[in-house]
């Protein structure tokens, strides 16, 4: 379906005045007992325009996370811009960790981790293709789908964490740490995979 250049962006409109109604909703009480009837009121929509963009809240939750955190983190190369991405991340928990943790104690861990895995999946694939790239080498897609679940999995617990706890995280701490899993760790295991299968052929 196309959509001329003036409706996308009424769409995002919409779409971002019940992001900012579900977000203000969750200063204020548990995620569990927010109604889609709450957030339309708030938005002087009606029901139809609200499952015309989002499933449930759940997608609508989804979709906050992915505008306001996700989203900034894409236009970055994690290989080059790391330090700034941690900033980056540190200042959103730092001022939306009540968001999480509404979410968290609603969600659960599990459902919470997935809506961050989800996206983050492509981001780690796009720095792990990069680091190959840099290095001119190719690793089997099998091994790439091995590194960007660990690298995922990792970031996206991290995160959890640091929204829960932002208080016991040291900005400067973990950026060095986080050097030293990208710059040098991830273009040594590429170089050492690419070694290890030249030395079976």
């Amino acid at each position: 379906m196309f959509f001329r250049n003036d409706q996308r962006r009424s769409f995002f409109q919409t779409k971002k005045a019940l992001s900012d109604a579900l977000k203000k909703l969750m200063s204020q009480k548990a995620f569990s007992k927010i109604t889609v009837s709450e957030i339309i009121r708030m938005c002087n929509v009606n029901r139809k325009t609200f499952y015309y963009h989002f499933e449930d809240i759940q997608a609508l939750l989804k979709w906050m996370f992915e505008q306001e955190a996700i989203e900034i983190v894409k236009h970055y190369d994690l290989m080059v811009d790391y330090t700034e991405v941690i900033s980056l991340v540190f200042d959103y928990a730092a001022n939306n960790a009540y968001i999480v943790n509404c979410a968290y104690d609603s969600l659960g861990r599990d459902v919470l981790k997935r809506f961050f895995c989800q996206d983050f999946r492509g981001i780690t694939e796009t720095m792990v293709r990069h680091a190959e790239e840099r290095l001119n080498i190719h690793v089997s897609d099998d091994f790439r789908s091995f590194l960007c679940h660990l690298y995922t999995e990792g970031i996206a617990g991290m995160l959890i964490d640091l929204f829960q706890h932002p208080s016991e995280f040291d900005q400067i701490k973990m950026t060095n740490y986080f050097s030293l899993i990208i710059n040098p760790a991830l273009p040594a295991v590429l170089t050492a995979y690419v070694e290890e299968q030249n030395n079976h052929k």
